[in-house]
């Protein structure tokens, strides 16, 4: 609690000092909200047509950020945990150039860090994407630099990374764009590899139905080291004005080792290799009447290998198991403009999956059973919509679709309304009003019948092939005042909402950790931004949001729970520009959780500290930043549950990490960039 208290003094002493850095990072359990921010004078977000726009190059223009990834952490209200952003308190989508693809959330997270930051021409905030994007929901579309842009016919950028918490990491990449006439190409590469290192503890209270109580206390170690070599070719050519052919492959290879230790009342080791490798290929054109088609294929492979053995020789055993995903995708859409101000839009879309998976186990003591299983998919999505605009101070955006959703479990069809109003009273204050429905599929091997074993055999990560896909309503409210100021509301309201948890099985000595679905899960929330400016040395900016979260179900187990709790999370961000010969720009970065919940877990208070320290030289072209975040590493958080009889006590580490990087862009690069593949559900 200390150290804590200590982050809020501290940063409110960099408040007023001057510094700023990135957005914090944010565990997924809190949320926040949309913030709008001015730079002196200067906008940095407007709205049109039911989205805002934000000028990110300027927003990061003094931030130590190098790549597009980072780059999304500093929009306004965006947090990020562990790859995953949120937006107004749920996910969100990010997409290139407003193109949705098929790429895994890591495979997308892998492309993005690969991107120069350079390269960005603005972002699009939508909290509820129309249906003609295929994205139900929020969106964040990254809006790259065209290749006329720039005249230089070859321009790239080159970059380093090195990182150390406790262990040592790197990363080099590489990118090329050649420009001549109407076609441009592009080619990247990126190379990350290194160590990693971790602790971790748990207490449990197992009690089991025979009155019998043990008391379960393990420490794990982990240590794993990883090489992933990631690539993207890429063509366009633009036959005239809105019309273009566009191609583009990714792929990546990846392989990793690991060796898991457990000490305690459990002891054991896990051997583990992994190796996965992802191809995807995409062709997409668009017409000058407003015609847009494309078709998409992915392949994703992800064989592990691992190999459990107790001390005693009880328990000493191998596990194989492979993921194997193929995915197609095709779709049409069209887009009219009518004489009157009307904007039509309707189209559709269909994905194709087979996930072919199976799970062996060899060897001597208590053994899962094999797994086998082929599953396939099929989504059919058709919509319509429109906007139009009353004036200049009132705008609508409504769209429906219908989808189809067919697999060896659920065969039904779903309605998904969505709409947007925006009224703009004045140049300087904007109302905003969203309203969606949604439905959220689960991971593939979250609905397979396999077990993985951990913790020296005492934790089983168990597949649920009963898992349901949940149903959201989403209603979200912002103000907008001097285009600086923001004030949010929103509520949300989850169906079948579904998430890993983890339980004290009474029956044997296994903690169980399974996907499951709660009655559902309700979200309540306000958030306030506030930027601040001091002349031009300080640029800072104060996000305070309040949360109330209800989890409700009644049929956990062999129990109930209805639990509910109200938390707040505040960020302070300053940038502090030392001096512009040489340009020096200091940032810091502080942020308070107070406690949360989770299912049955409950969420202690956490905060954190960040510094960095960049130098821009070479006319600019040059970047070297040092950096040492968790400063206090007091960002991790330990989840514990004490509900009956289930009382369990997790201790996680926080490491504190340093970091430099370097960047020369030669050339005006402008990196030409493709769309994302929604590998989201991957394992």
């Amino acid at each position: 609690m200390k150290r804590t208290l200590f982050i809020i003094v501290f940063t409110a002493m960099c408040f007023n000092a001057g510094a700023q850095s990135k957005d914090e990072k944010l565990d997924s359990l809190y949320y926040s909200l949309p913030e709008a921010m001015v730079t002196g004078e200067k906008p940095i977000v407007k709205a049109d047509k039911g989205k805002l726009i934000y000028d990110l190059p300027h927003i990061i223009k003094d931030l130590p950020v190098d790549n597009v990834f980072d780059a999304i952490k500093e929009l306004p209200g965006v947090t990020e945990k562990d790859g995953s952003f949120t937006l107004a308190g749920r996910g969100v989508k990010v997409v290139l150039d407003g193109k949705v693809t098929n790429m895994s959330s890591e495979q997308l997270n892998t492309l993005l860090k690969s991107i120069p930051a350079s390269n960005i021409a603005n972002a699009e905030v939508m909290y509820s994407a129309p249906a003609k994007y295929h994205v139900r929901g929020a969106m964040i579309n990254i809006t790259l630099k065209k290749a006329d842009d720039s005249i230089a016919p070859v321009e790239g950028e080159v970059g380093g990374k090195w990182q150390y918490d406790n262990r040592h990491a790197f990363e080099e990449r590489a990118s090329v764009i050649v420009n001549k006439g109407k076609f441009s190409g592009d080619i990247l590469y990126s190379h990350t590899h290194g160590k990693s290192f971790s602790e971790t503890g748990s207490e449990a209270h197992h009690s089991l139905n025979d009155g019998t109580v043990h008391e379960i206390i393990d420490t794990s170690t982990s240590e794993s080291q990883s090489h992933r070599h990631n690539w993207r070719v890429g063509a366009d050519y633009n036959f005239g004005q809105k019309h273009s052919l566009s191609g583009v492959y990714t792929g990546s290879y990846a392989k990793g080792t690991g060796v898991y230790t457990t000490t305690g009342f459990h002891n054991a080791v896990n051997n583990a290799l992994s190796v996965n490798q992802m191809h995807n290929g995409r062709i997409d054109y668009n017409a000058p009447f407003g015609l847009s088609a494309g078709v998409e294929f992915t392949s994703y492979k992800a064989p592990i290998i691992q190999a459990l053995n107790n001390p005693d020789g009880s328990n000493i055993l191998t596990a194989n198991d492979n993921q194997h995903i193929t995915r197609w995708k095709a779709f049409v859409s069209q887009e009219h403009n009518t004489k009157n101000g009307w904007g039509i839009n309707y189209g559709v879309n269909f994905n194709m999956a087979k996930d072919d998976s199976w799970q062996k186990y060899t060897g001597t003591g208590e053994l899962p059973g094999d797994m086998s299983a082929v599953q396939r998919e099929n989504i059919l999505n058709i919509y319509a919509g429109f906007n139009k605009s009353f004036g200049e101070k009132l705008m609508m955006d409504v769209s429906l679709a219908g989808e189809r959703y067919e697999s060896e479990v659920w065969k039904k069809w779903d309605i998904y309304p969505n709409a947007v109003l925006v009224y703009t009273p004045n140049k300087d204050n904007l109302f905003q009003l969203y309203v969606n429905g949604n439905r959220d599929y689960p991971e593939y091997w979250a609905v397979k019948s396999a077990t993985n074993i951990s913790s020296g055999g005492y934790s089983e990560i168990i597949g649920n092939p009963d898992l349901s896909p949940a149903s959201s309503w989403f209603a979200q409210f912002i103000y907008l005042f001097k285009n600086k100021y923001m004030l949010a509301a929103w509520f949300g309201h989850t169906d079948d909402y579904f998430v890993q948890t983890q339980y004290l099985d009474p029956n044997r000595l296994k903690s169980i950790f399974k996907w499951v679905n709660f009655d559902y899960q309700q979200t309540a929330g306000l958030q306030l931004a506030i930027p601040f400016k001091a002349g031009q040395w300080l640029d800072s900016r104060l996000t305070v949001t309040g949360q109330y979260q209800h989890e409700k179900d009644s049929d956990f187990y062999d129990m109930s729970f209805d639990r509910h709790k109200v938390y707040l999370y505040v960020i302070l961000n300053n940038s502090f520009t030392i001096s512009r010969k040489p340009h020096l720009i200091m940032n810091v970065n502080g942020s308070y959780n107070t406690a949360a919940i989770q299912g049955l877990y409950d969420l202690p208070q956490s905060g954190n500290l960040d510094m960095s320290l960049t130098w821009r030289f070479l006319k600019e072209k040059a970047n070297l930043t040092v950096g040492c975040y968790d400063v206090l590493e007091t960002q991790g958080i330990s989840p514990y549950m004490n509900y009956g009889k289930q009382v369990v006590y997790n201790h996680y580490p926080s490491y504190r990490e340093f970091k430099l990087t370097f960047s020369y862009r030669f050339g005006a690069y402008k990196d030409k960039e493709r769309k994302e593949v929604d590998t989201s559900r991957f394992r």
